[in-house]
């Protein structure tokens, strides 16, 4: 048998209503108009009788039922037209609503790819690889560079830069050594570490954010639509109704007229298609906004909550400032230190590179001799002859070198949220690196166009540390913020949120973040730069990276609703008027046929307005 999707019974039974009409106008009601009705009914009704009947199995009498008797009885009357232009309306506008809010689980199955999928233990004195979930608590973990962390752990031996990106959203590497907390699904990119294991399997943290991301999903799966809750009191309504005329006349032609007038035609498109008119518009303007539920959510938001690395920052290291203590120069002391740089793997010494290469407009292809990496504390190599230093602190104390005239200088960077990378010789500082996340360059405008739409309150939650986040907070005039959270915590502090102030959304474009865009009221996800677990699990996509379009997307929210209150309002009372008419026997069939279809004409001109909608300029 072959099945015939959605998709192809649209194409096909609208095909058949187009050729129904033209016949209708041609030939009038001809056997062969009759034929090509029948079967376009046929084909567009099929899928609306079996969901009648079914639920019927169940006591739940909903609009598919009303449209079953009411098609029914047009083809009793010989209203034959009527019967497939209502089958097709209503199949077309359940077909355009459900293309918008269908969401794959899919998201889930990106997250378990991320997960580690071996782990390399000590046992009886030799190294085993082994299934992360067979780790026992207490066992020792070697993890080397490039590798996945598979528990939650403390560090007992060695020291490595890692990448926590996928659990705390941290845009830096993260220098771990011994007693250092570390995390399943993180990526040591430098160094090696031997852990002993804390948490394994469905305890471990990325294990919790798989839990939490399902768990959220099928929370909002059970969202009731507006027509489905008024259909439980109108079909019954209407049904009593028309057998209360029949019982009290006797007249079975102006109850099935009744029945037929009554179908609610325009009120069944009336929400899908300003819908689908202002989901259409977001998506030409690089938003995607996946459902009615979700344009609806999105303009009732009181508080936004905003990840920061790759949101409200750029999610890169780049070098801010560079500070130099000797006759030295910017341009020297940056060519100097790319190319010891070059030897390094790690994101600030690629940021330094960056820098010399577009302030200098020549790639950096000479290599530094004798390069050591010293885990923990830096990089020392030579060029030209000259020794030179790359690091922190304990690299020039390793050294002897007196750094208390720099010390006020690299407090003051590190409280702006700066990390910074000391350079000299064996003998004295030369300068200081500033390097930080930056902030986009639109993230201030962001913030001041959502005040304007009404948001009440405006968060940072990040997993960064407290001192970055105070920067960036007070530079783009946040109303808060929440430092170094992992996803859970963001959980707990979007649950606070709503509790206080009502519909949050959340904003973010990481793994980490998948969690709480599930758990918030409404998610919002940064295309551009996200992953595909954030953009999958979220509610709204920010296609472009463009963060200001959430603005946008707000805006045209609100005026979709509008138009979409206003279709609801004129097809409630066509429908009234309507039923008032056959009541006192002053609107027949025909009329009340012509009056019907113009208003189903009236919704959808309403809802294409929509389409031409534009944010105001600010």
């Amino acid at each position: 048998m072959i099945k015939i999707t959605k998709g192809q019974r649209i194409i096909a039974s609208g095909f058949l209503v187009l050729v129904s009409f033209i016949l209708k106008q041609l030939l009038g009601y001809a056997p062969v108009t009759i034929i090509v009705m029948g079967v376009s009914t046929f084909v567009a009704g099929t899928p609306i009788f079996v969901k009648a009947f079914s639920a019927l199995r169940y006591k739940v009498v909903g609009i598919d039922a009303l449209v079953t008797i009411a098609v029914i009885g047009a083809l009793f009357i010989g209203e034959y037209w009527e019967a497939a232009a209502v089958t097709f309306l209503f199949i077309f506008g359940d077909y355009l609503e459900s293309r918008t809010i269908e969401k794959t689980r899919s998201s889930i199955k990106a997250l378990l790819n991320l997960a580690p999928v071996t782990a390399r233990v000590q046992r009886d004195g030799s190294e085993v690889e082994v299934a992360p979930g067979e780790v026992i608590i207490g066992e020792h973990v070697i993890v080397k560079p490039g590798e996945k962390i598979p528990v939650d752990g403390t560090v007992i031996e060695g020291s490595a830069a890692v990448n926590q990106s996928a659990i705390t959203g941290e845009s830096l590497p993260v220098d771990h050594s011994v007693g250092g907390i570390v995390f399943s699904g993180t990526v040591i990119e430098s160094g090696y570490l031997i852990i002993r294991a804390d948490k394994v399997g469905d305890d471990t943290t990325f294990a919790r954010i798989l839990s939490m991301v399902e768990d959220a999903q099928d929370k909002k799966a059970k969202t009731q639509k507006f027509l489905d809750n008024f259909s439980r009191f109108y079909t019954p309504g209407i049904i009593v109704l028309t057998l209360l005329v029949f019982a009290f006349t006797r007249d079975f032609e102006l109850s099935l007229t009744l029945l037929v007038i009554s179908c609610p035609g325009a009120l069944v498109i009336s929400a899908p298609v300003s819908i689908v008119a202002g989901i259409g518009n977001g998506a030409k303007h690089g938003v995607l906004i996946k459902g009615g539920d979700v344009m609806e959510k999105l303009g009732t938001v009181k508080v936004v909550a905003f990840d920061k690395t790759g949101t409200l920052t750029q999610g890169r290291p780049a070098v801010v400032s560079i500070k130099t203590f000797d006759t030295i120069d910017d341009l020297n002391l940056l060519r100097i230190f790319a190319i010891g740089e070059s030897y390094s793997e790690h994101p600030l010494a690629r940021a330094i590179i960056r820098e010399a290469e577009t302030r200098l407009g020549i790639p950096i292809t000479e290599k530094p001799q004798d390069p050591e990496m010293i885990p923990g504390h830096g990089l020392v190599f030579t060029v030209d002859g000259t020794k030179y230093l790359a690091g922190n602190r304990k690299l020039f104390q390793d050294y002897s070198i007196n750094l208390e005239s720099i010390e006020n200088y690299l407090v003051g960077e590190e409280e702006s949220g700066h990390t910074t990378i000391l350079a000299g010789t064996v003998e004295k500082i030369l300068g200081v690196f500033s390097i930080a996340d930056t902030v986009r360059p639109e993230a201030k405008h962001l913030i001041r166009d959502l005040k304007k739409l009404g948001i009440r309150k405006v968060f940072m939650l990040t997993g960064d540390n407290e001192r970055t986040a105070a920067a960036i907070s007070a530079e783009l005039g946040l109303d808060g913020f929440f430092a170094s959270l992992l996803p859970q915590d963001k959980v707990r502090i979007l649950d606070d949120l709503q509790n206080q102030y009502g519909k949050v959304a959340m904003v973010g474009d990481g793994v980490n973040d998948a969690p709480a865009l599930a758990s918030a009221d409404l998610g919002i996800a940064i295309g551009g730069t996200g992953t595909d677990v954030a953009i999958e699990t979220a509610d709204v996509v920010l296609m472009l990276a463009e963060i200001r379009k959430l603005s946008y997307a707000m805006g045209l929210s609100r005026a979709t609703v509008r138009n979409m209150k206003q279709n609801i309002s004129f097809a409630l009372l066509v429908a009234g008027l309507l039923l008032a008419g056959v009541l006192i026997k002053t609107v027949n069939l025909s009329f009340g046929m012509l009056v019907h279809e113009a208003s189903v004409l009236l919704v959808i001109i309403n809802a294409m307005r929509i389409l031409g909608y534009k944010a105001k300029k600010t």
